[in-house]
């Protein structure tokens, strides 16, 4: 780009911004009196309560679950079979004397 285009669309940007100050300081309106009885004080604030939670919602809504976060897992489910039982043999001693093993 040359150094003129630059002028020129900063110069732009400047009008643009100075149109829309303008508009806006022209249109304002004037300041207002702060009477507002009860009812109205009430009504102002539900509407105001419910406007932002529709937003709020809005701005996150409701996704389905997907599963669990990252590195978090639940404990393993309890249907895994019990570990078989020990079959231990009889147990037998030895005999010095008569040579032979005898259950004990």
């Amino acid at each position: 780009m040359s150094l003129g285009s630059i002028v020129k669309q900063v110069g732009r940007g400047l009008i643009v911004t100075a149109a829309v100050m303008a508009a806006v300081s022209v249109n304002a309106p004037a300041p207002a009196q702060a009477r507002v009885d009860t009812g109205a004080a009430v009504g102002i604030g539900l509407g105001s309560f419910a406007l932002g939670t529709a937003l709020g919602a809005a701005s996150r809504p409701y996704y389905p679950y997907y599963g669990y976060p990252y590195g978090y897992y639940p404990p393993a489910p309890a249907y895994y079979p019990p570990p078989a039982p020990a079959y231990y043999a009889p147990r037998s001693c030895w005999d010095p004397y008569g040579a032979r093993y005898y259950a004990c």
